[in-house]
């Protein structure tokens, strides 16, 4: 018999929240929005925009999680709201594209930050960091919240750090930035449209803590804070550190460049402490990493206590944790790393995830109608975040579909995949039910 993991308050909640949505987008994707935006205003509305949609999300998620509090995150609202072939193929999509090459992403990017002080191949870095963190979360729910706060309470403060240094300090020469509302009109463009997917792929993680819910104490309550603190917080750094960059490096040094962080500390305090705020970010990463290897095995097990092609790895250990899943999450990360594959993936995951959260959201519609009036946490201003969180999702949608048809179409047919995979699943959970039955009977 399992035993009941540990319980986490609404603090180690919001740290994962936090952990998830401060990673690599933070760091590198303001270089390729000034190739299309070059306001500075128009540049940071955008930004503002995302974490006003993000807190859409988070409120929906926070109601949907106090009204179906069972971990999995979409995997389960949409078994319960729809039917269990869509929380299949959400699972299944979060566990071959969403969290495993998210975690291969993450983990090569740090070993590109750390290869210079390592003296490692960036594959051997990755790897590494992908088994440590996972044998870390192999220890215990209490053992995972202490290493996921402490990881996140370094990289909130090298987050803020930065952020004050580059909104205080003096501006270097020649640093240059059009913070004048000429060129206003380009948030209508095209190019925003292609900055503004950018910036919601930086925000994504706003609803980590949701994929958790059984083991958040009090989730009624501490779920909505998690959730909604933790996404106000970010969207909050995410404005200071943008403007922090550009105010420091301006835009001709930082447009095209991933590495935008280092190039703006290295205009704050020079190229030496430039590298070594390199080596700070590598390290944060991992606390990226260490999320997703948290959150991604509960989706796994969600599905395993409905799917009979997952129940093996939806098993809990003695200590009450899914270890078979956090494993072969592992796995498929390893394998995405030492074959790069996983850089084609995520061209093409970022269409079919968002349809899933898409329908997610579309969901708590759905249970609203069903049931207006609920004992737990209703979403502020409703239906208007909803609405808004929407309307956004479905112009991201169309527009991915338009502009990147391959890539968005490779991301159906892994869709396809999974109905493929639900269809081998059926017979299984029939043969189940015969069983029971048959024992009934006897």
């Amino acid at each position: 018999m399992s035993a009941i993991p540990a319980k986490i308050g609404w603090r180690s909640a919001a740290a994962l929240v936090l952990a998830n949505m401060i990673g690599t987008g933070a760091f590198t994707t303001l270089g390729l929005q000034l190739e299309w935006i070059s306001s500075g205003p128009v540049l940071l509305a955008l930004w503002a925009i995302g974490g006003v949609v993000a807190w859409c999300g988070a409120v929906s998620y926070a109601e949907l999680g106090t009204r179906l509090p069972r971990s999995g995150g979409e995997a389960h609202f949409l078994s319960e709201i729809f039917h269990p072939l869509l929380g299949f193929l959400s699972g299944w999509v979060s566990l071959t594209v969403g969290f495993a090459a998210a975690v291969a992403l993450s983990a090569m990017a740090v070993g590109h930050y750390l290869e210079a002080w390592t003296g490692s191949p960036p594959a051997f870095v990755a790897a590494g960091s992908i088994v440590l963190l996972s044998l870390a979360h192999s220890l215990g729910t209490k053992e995972s919240s202490r290493l996921q706060n402490g990881l996140t309470a370094l990289k909130l403060l090298v987050v803020l750090a930065l952020g004050l240094a580059g909104a205080l300090l003096p501006v270097p020469a020649g640093t240059e930035v059009n913070w004048t509302m000429a060129g206003a009109e380009a948030i209508w463009s095209p190019g925003a449209a292609v900055a503004m997917i950018s910036v919601f792929y930086a925000f994504s993680g706003w609803n980590a803590a949701a994929y958790i819910v059984e083991e958040i104490e009090a989730p009624e309550k501490n779920l909505p804070r998690a959730l909604v603190v933790g996404t106000l917080l970010v969207s909050g750094l995410f404005l200071l550190l943008q403007y922090a960059f550009l105010r420091q490096a301006g835009s001709a040094a930082l447009t095209g460049q991933i590495d935008v962080a280092q190039i703006a500390a290295g205009a704050m305090f020079g190229e030496q402490i430039g590298q070594v705020v390199s080596v700070l970010i590598g390290v944060l990463l991992l606390t990226g990493i260490s999320a997703m290897i948290w959150v991604g095995p509960r989706v796994v097990r969600a599905m395993g206590s409905s799917h009979q092609l997952w129940r093996t790895f939806g098993e809990l250990s003695p200590k009450g944790l899914p270890l078979r899943a956090t494993w072969l999450q592992g796995g498929i990360s390893l394998f995405l790393v030492f074959t790069s594959s996983f850089e084609r993936i995520l061209l093409y995951s970022g269409f079919v995830l968002q349809l899933f959260t898409f329908l997610a959201v579309v969901g708590l519609l759905f249970l609203r109608l069903r049931s207006p009036k609920d004992a737990g946490y209703s979403s502020p201003l409703y239906p208007l975040p909803q609405l808004v969180f929407l309307a956004f999702s479905v112009w991201s949608l169309v527009y991915l579909l338009k502009n990147q048809p391959v890539e968005s179409l490779l991301g159906l047919l892994n869709v396809v995949a999974g109905l493929i995979a639900y269809y081998f699943d059926v017979p299984s959970k029939a043969q189940q039910h015969l069983g029971d039955g048959a024992q009934d009977a006897g």
